[in-house]
């Protein structure tokens, strides 16, 4: 494991002022504006934090109270056996969109490595529970972005996120994973090797604390951070209480075009899509449709995008049995092989590759684009 970059200067005064009771990121940046640094802000008295605009006396005597009980050296030593490192607001590596927001995480755990490529950066989110279009989609979008130059950012929660995440790592791309829990822990549990791949190929962030779990409550501000880390958002197949529809709202409040592929009008899991269309949001049933959406930027990569999308149309296109243009790495051919006109269930495909589960759904998805084979519900697979 390659060693994590070094934590911001000062990082232990952030930790223990984030996590005193009654400190979010909005009076945060009012302590941090009122007195200029976490450390100044730890030492105020009660009557000068009530001072700060939006601090009671209540609020005061609870941040009194509470900060000299973080214990932020047991979090930083966690950190560092976990191979994360952490940023504050201040440093130069804190992503740049990410502070535009309203309401910026003072500080973020990262495992793995942010580069300035992610300031090109698109969200894919959208369903758990979601079709096979769905999922075709999440992962052609993703993966045409992605090698096109974008890095393409989502929850990675099942189904969607996944695909995204999937779409991007086929492509040989950056693809940022924003959690709802601490990054001592993995959620969903089924995305672990994943997880590992998206470390080494980008980044794993996350606000909170490592060993925090994955409670509901700690979704809906880890959509913000996935919306405030993007250019603009894509939605794809979300009912009408998606939590990707707060991501869309949040990338809306913070000035970020929002997106959405239709879908079908009689599926439940196209009614939240198909309502952002109505609402304003870009209808988007391509590359070229997302690079008009995000105006210059977009411009500059269309003809990239564009040679992306016709290569893997083509190669959809390339007859199955034609030796001579099908053209597959031996990783790809080892998955391959292992797949009939039966459908083939995937514990079985790593089973019989002898490859890692995570590189085995990488290569599936690789092939799925390449029109080589087809899933099917249950994890199954055929040739096509």
């Amino acid at each position: 494991m390659s060693k994590a970059p070094p934590n911001s200067p000062g990082i232990d005064n952030w930790l223990k002022l984030i996590r005193s009771d009654g400190v979010g990121p909005v009076t945060f940046g009012r302590l941090l504006t009122h007195f200029g640094s976490p450390e100044l802000s730890l030492r105020a008295s009660v009557s000068e934090l009530t001072k700060v605009d939006g601090i009671s006396p209540r609020t005061a005597e609870q941040i009194a109270s509470s900060r000299d009980k973080v214990n932020a050296e047991a979090e930083i030593e966690l950190a560092a056996k976990l191979g994360v490192w952490i940023i504050h607001l201040q440093d130069d590596r804190y992503p740049a969109l990410l502070k535009q927001i309203y309401d910026p995480p003072p500080v973020l755990y990262v495992k793995g490595t942010i580069t300035e490529a992610d300031n090109l950066c698109v969200a894919v989110v959208g369903a758990r529970r979601c079709s096979l279009y769905g999922s075709e989609q999440a992962s052609r979008f993703a993966h045409i972005l992605s090698a096109a130059g974008f890095t393409i950012c989502s929850g990675m929660a099942l189904g969607i996120d996944t695909a995204s995440h999937q779409g991007a790592l086929a492509a040989g791309g950056r693809t940022i994973a924003v959690q709802g829990c601490g990054l001592a822990n993995v959620f969903p549990h089924e995305n672990k090797n994943l997880f590992n791949r998206i470390a080494e190929s980008g980044a794993c962030i996350s606000e909170l604390p490592l060993r925090y779990e994955p409670l509901a409550e700690n979704f809906p501000p880890r959509n913000r951070i996935i919306a405030g880390l993007s250019l603009g958002t894509i939605v794809i197949e979300a009912d009408n209480r998606s939590g990707s529809l707060i991501t869309a709202k949040a990338a809306l409040e913070s000035n970020r075009e929002v997106m959405a592929v239709p879908g079908k009008i009689d599926s439940p899991l196209s009614r939240g899509t198909n309502r952002l269309i109505k609402q304003g949001a870009t209808l988007v049933e391509s590359v070229e449709d997302v690079m008009e959406a995000l105006g210059s930027v977009g411009r500059r990569l269309n003809g990239h995008a564009r040679s992306v999308d016709e290569a893997v149309k083509a190669e959809m296109d390339t007859p199955l049995f034609d030796a001579g243009q099908l053209k597959l790495k031996p990783t790809e051919k080892s998955v391959y092989d292992c797949l009939d006109t039966d459908p083939v269930h995937v514990e079985q495909i790593i089973t019989q590759s002898d490859l890692p589960a995570g590189s085995v759904n990488a290569l599936l998805v690789s092939l799925r684009l390449k029109g080589l084979i087809k899933q099917l519900p249950g994890n199954l697979f055929v040739r096509s």
